[in-house]
């Protein structure tokens, strides 16, 4: 019995993706230890870009000039699909040292762990643990217990070794090994290849050069496939809510892929809060001079919330729910507190952690600045329209950790930051971030988690409609009619809800979308 080509491809289709998963995940996936160089620069290197840094020059370690310093941080890892305990490195059981780190050309003058996985102990890292060390041009690295995917970072300052005239340095050489790991057990470098293995990526490319040849007879003599409707030419401009700003980039990029014409420009600076996007499509509106019944095509804003009154050519369209969260750092000691608690400490009635079953710890607010759509929902429906307190110091870095105080950032990115660094600090986010960032903790509001299923059930407070604003009605054809045609479609709705907020379409109760149906955002 012979087979057809398209028959054959199938087969093949299925049987290299299988290979791929068993030898990724079977055979060299069963112990592999890694390290990356996450940086590895010069205090040299750094002067070059301009004067302002050339004072890096004169710097000191214990009281030292260092004549060619240098900073190199990495990340050990286990890269593979088991655990890695002490008895797994290749290293008499007498010798604490795991792994270690050479820097040809360089002196070690200091060290120290930036980062660990949370089930990686502190105490390998402690200074006079056994085998955490430096001497001359080496680190030495204890024996540690690595879980599945677990990591911790290390960073090194370093000078130039007297007589080494190079004017660049070589790579550090790491050196370990574990007994039953994947090619001699050598740790290898992962840097280049987070994804899989050399022999994988083969088999992968072999699978999409087999997808490629059956679409190919699949498709011959097919004519093209026009663009979805929703395409529409033209440069978009989106402004407004940091909290919905990933699924903003990400739809805007995807956008451009399914749309050739479209252009979506994004910077650091397209997301600045609710207000600054809604003064920002007003005023854009209003330089425009469009008469009645028209209106921009080329501009979105988005909002935590509705608008003010006074603005009647902005036009809102509910996207979806965005639910957010109180969060606070690791050693406040609280997860859950009730909604007169939350607005004790925002009213500044209680000001230590310890008088609502915390540890004795002094309260530190970290807000968004005015203008944010997570700050206003705060104030309005969690704190019952109170405003904040005063803000005691105008740099978060200014806090005092022994007295309580509140400061203001610009970004949800900048307060989550803020909240992990600062110990006692509470802050308000959107889940998705927050959910994302592994060094604060979330609290619970009268023992609700932000779910959609307490917000459908009104038990939890912190909630609001991310809503997209037009000036005036935008014409059919128009790139902003049709990037909202976009998100309200299936794969628009995917990115929303894959980021934590859920399309309006879907909920049990569609009527809380409603423009009116929160506070507004200013």
């Amino acid at each position: 019995m012979s087979l057809s080509w398209g028959s054959m491809a199938a087969v093949l289709g299925l049987a290299v993706p299988v290979a791929a998963a068993l030898w990724e995940f079977v055979l060299a996936g069963r112990k592999r230890l890694g390290y990356r160089v996450q940086l590895d620069t010069t205090i040299r290197d750094s002067a070059a870009s301009g004067p302002a840094t050339t004072v890096l020059q004169r710097m000191q370690w214990d009281g030292t000039n260092l004549s060619d310093p240098s900073v190199v941080l990495l990340r050990i890892e286990n890269a593979g699909w088991s655990p890695v305990v002490a008895a797994d490195y290749v290293a008499p059981a007498s010798d604490p040292v795991g792994i270690r780190i050479a820097f040809p050309g360089r002196r070690v003058v200091g060290m120290t762990v930036t980062e660990r996985s949370p089930q990686v102990p502190p105490t390998f890292f402690v200074p006079g643990a056994e085998g955490f060390e430096t001497t001359g041009r080496e680190v030495k690295l204890p024996k540690v217990i690595l879980n599945r995917r677990a990591h911790y970072k290390v960073l090194a300052v370093l000078d130039r070794e007297e007589g080494f005239t190079e004017p660049e340095f070589p790579e550090p050489e790491v050196t370990a090994g574990i007994v039953g790991g994947v090619r001699g057990g050598n740790i290898r470098k992962t840097a280049y290849y987070p994804f899989a293995s050399r022999q994988v990526r083969w088999l992968l490319a072999s699978l999409i050069l087999v997808s490629a040849t059956q679409s190919a007879f699949t498709l011959a003599g097919s004519e093209d496939t026009a663009a979805p409707l929703d395409c529409a030419a033209g440069t978009l401009h989106l402004s407004g809510s940091t909290a919905f700003a990933p699924v903003l980039r990400e739809a805007a990029e995807q956008y451009e892929r399914t749309c050739p014409d479209a252009r979506i420009p994004l910077t650091a600076t397209s997301f600045k809060g609710s207000v600054d996007g809604l003064d920002t499509l007003a005023a854009a509106g209003a330089a425009a001079r469009l008469p009645d019944g028209r209106g921009l095509g080329d501009r979105l804003t988005f909002s935590d919330g509705p608008k003010s009154d006074g603005r009647p050519r902005l036009l809102p369209r509910p996207v979806a729910l965005s639910l957010f969260t109180l969060v606070v750092h690791k050693e406040a000691g609280v997860e859950d507190l009730s909604l007169k608690q939350v607005r004790d400490v925002y009213a500044g009635r209680v000001t230590n952690w310890s008088r609502v079953g915390g540890n004795d710890v002094p309260i530190h607010l970290v807000s968004r600045n005015p203008g944010s759509g997570t700050r206003t929902t705060l104030e309005r429906q969690v704190l019952d329209g109170r405003p904040l307190p005063a803000v005691t110091t105008p740099d978060c870095a200014g806090l005092d950790r022994d007295r309580p105080g509140r400061c203001e950032v610009g970004g949800t990115g900048t307060l989550l930051d803020t909240v992990a660094s600062t110990p006692g600090a509470l802050g308000h986010s959107e889940v998705g971030a927050a959910a994302a960032h592994d060094d604060v903790r979330q609290i619970r509001i009268d023992g609700y988690p932000a779910t959609l299923e307490g917000a459908d059930q009104g038990a939890y407070p912190y909630w609001q409609t991310e809503i997209a604003y037009t000036y005036g009605e935008p014409p059919a054809d128009s790139i902003a009619a049709g990037f909202l045609r976009y998100l309200a479609d299936e794969v628009g709705k995917d990115i929303v809800r894959a980021r934590g907020h859920r399309p309006c379409a879907e909920l049990d109760k569609p009527l809380l979308c409603r423009p009116d149906g929160a506070p507004a955002a200013r």
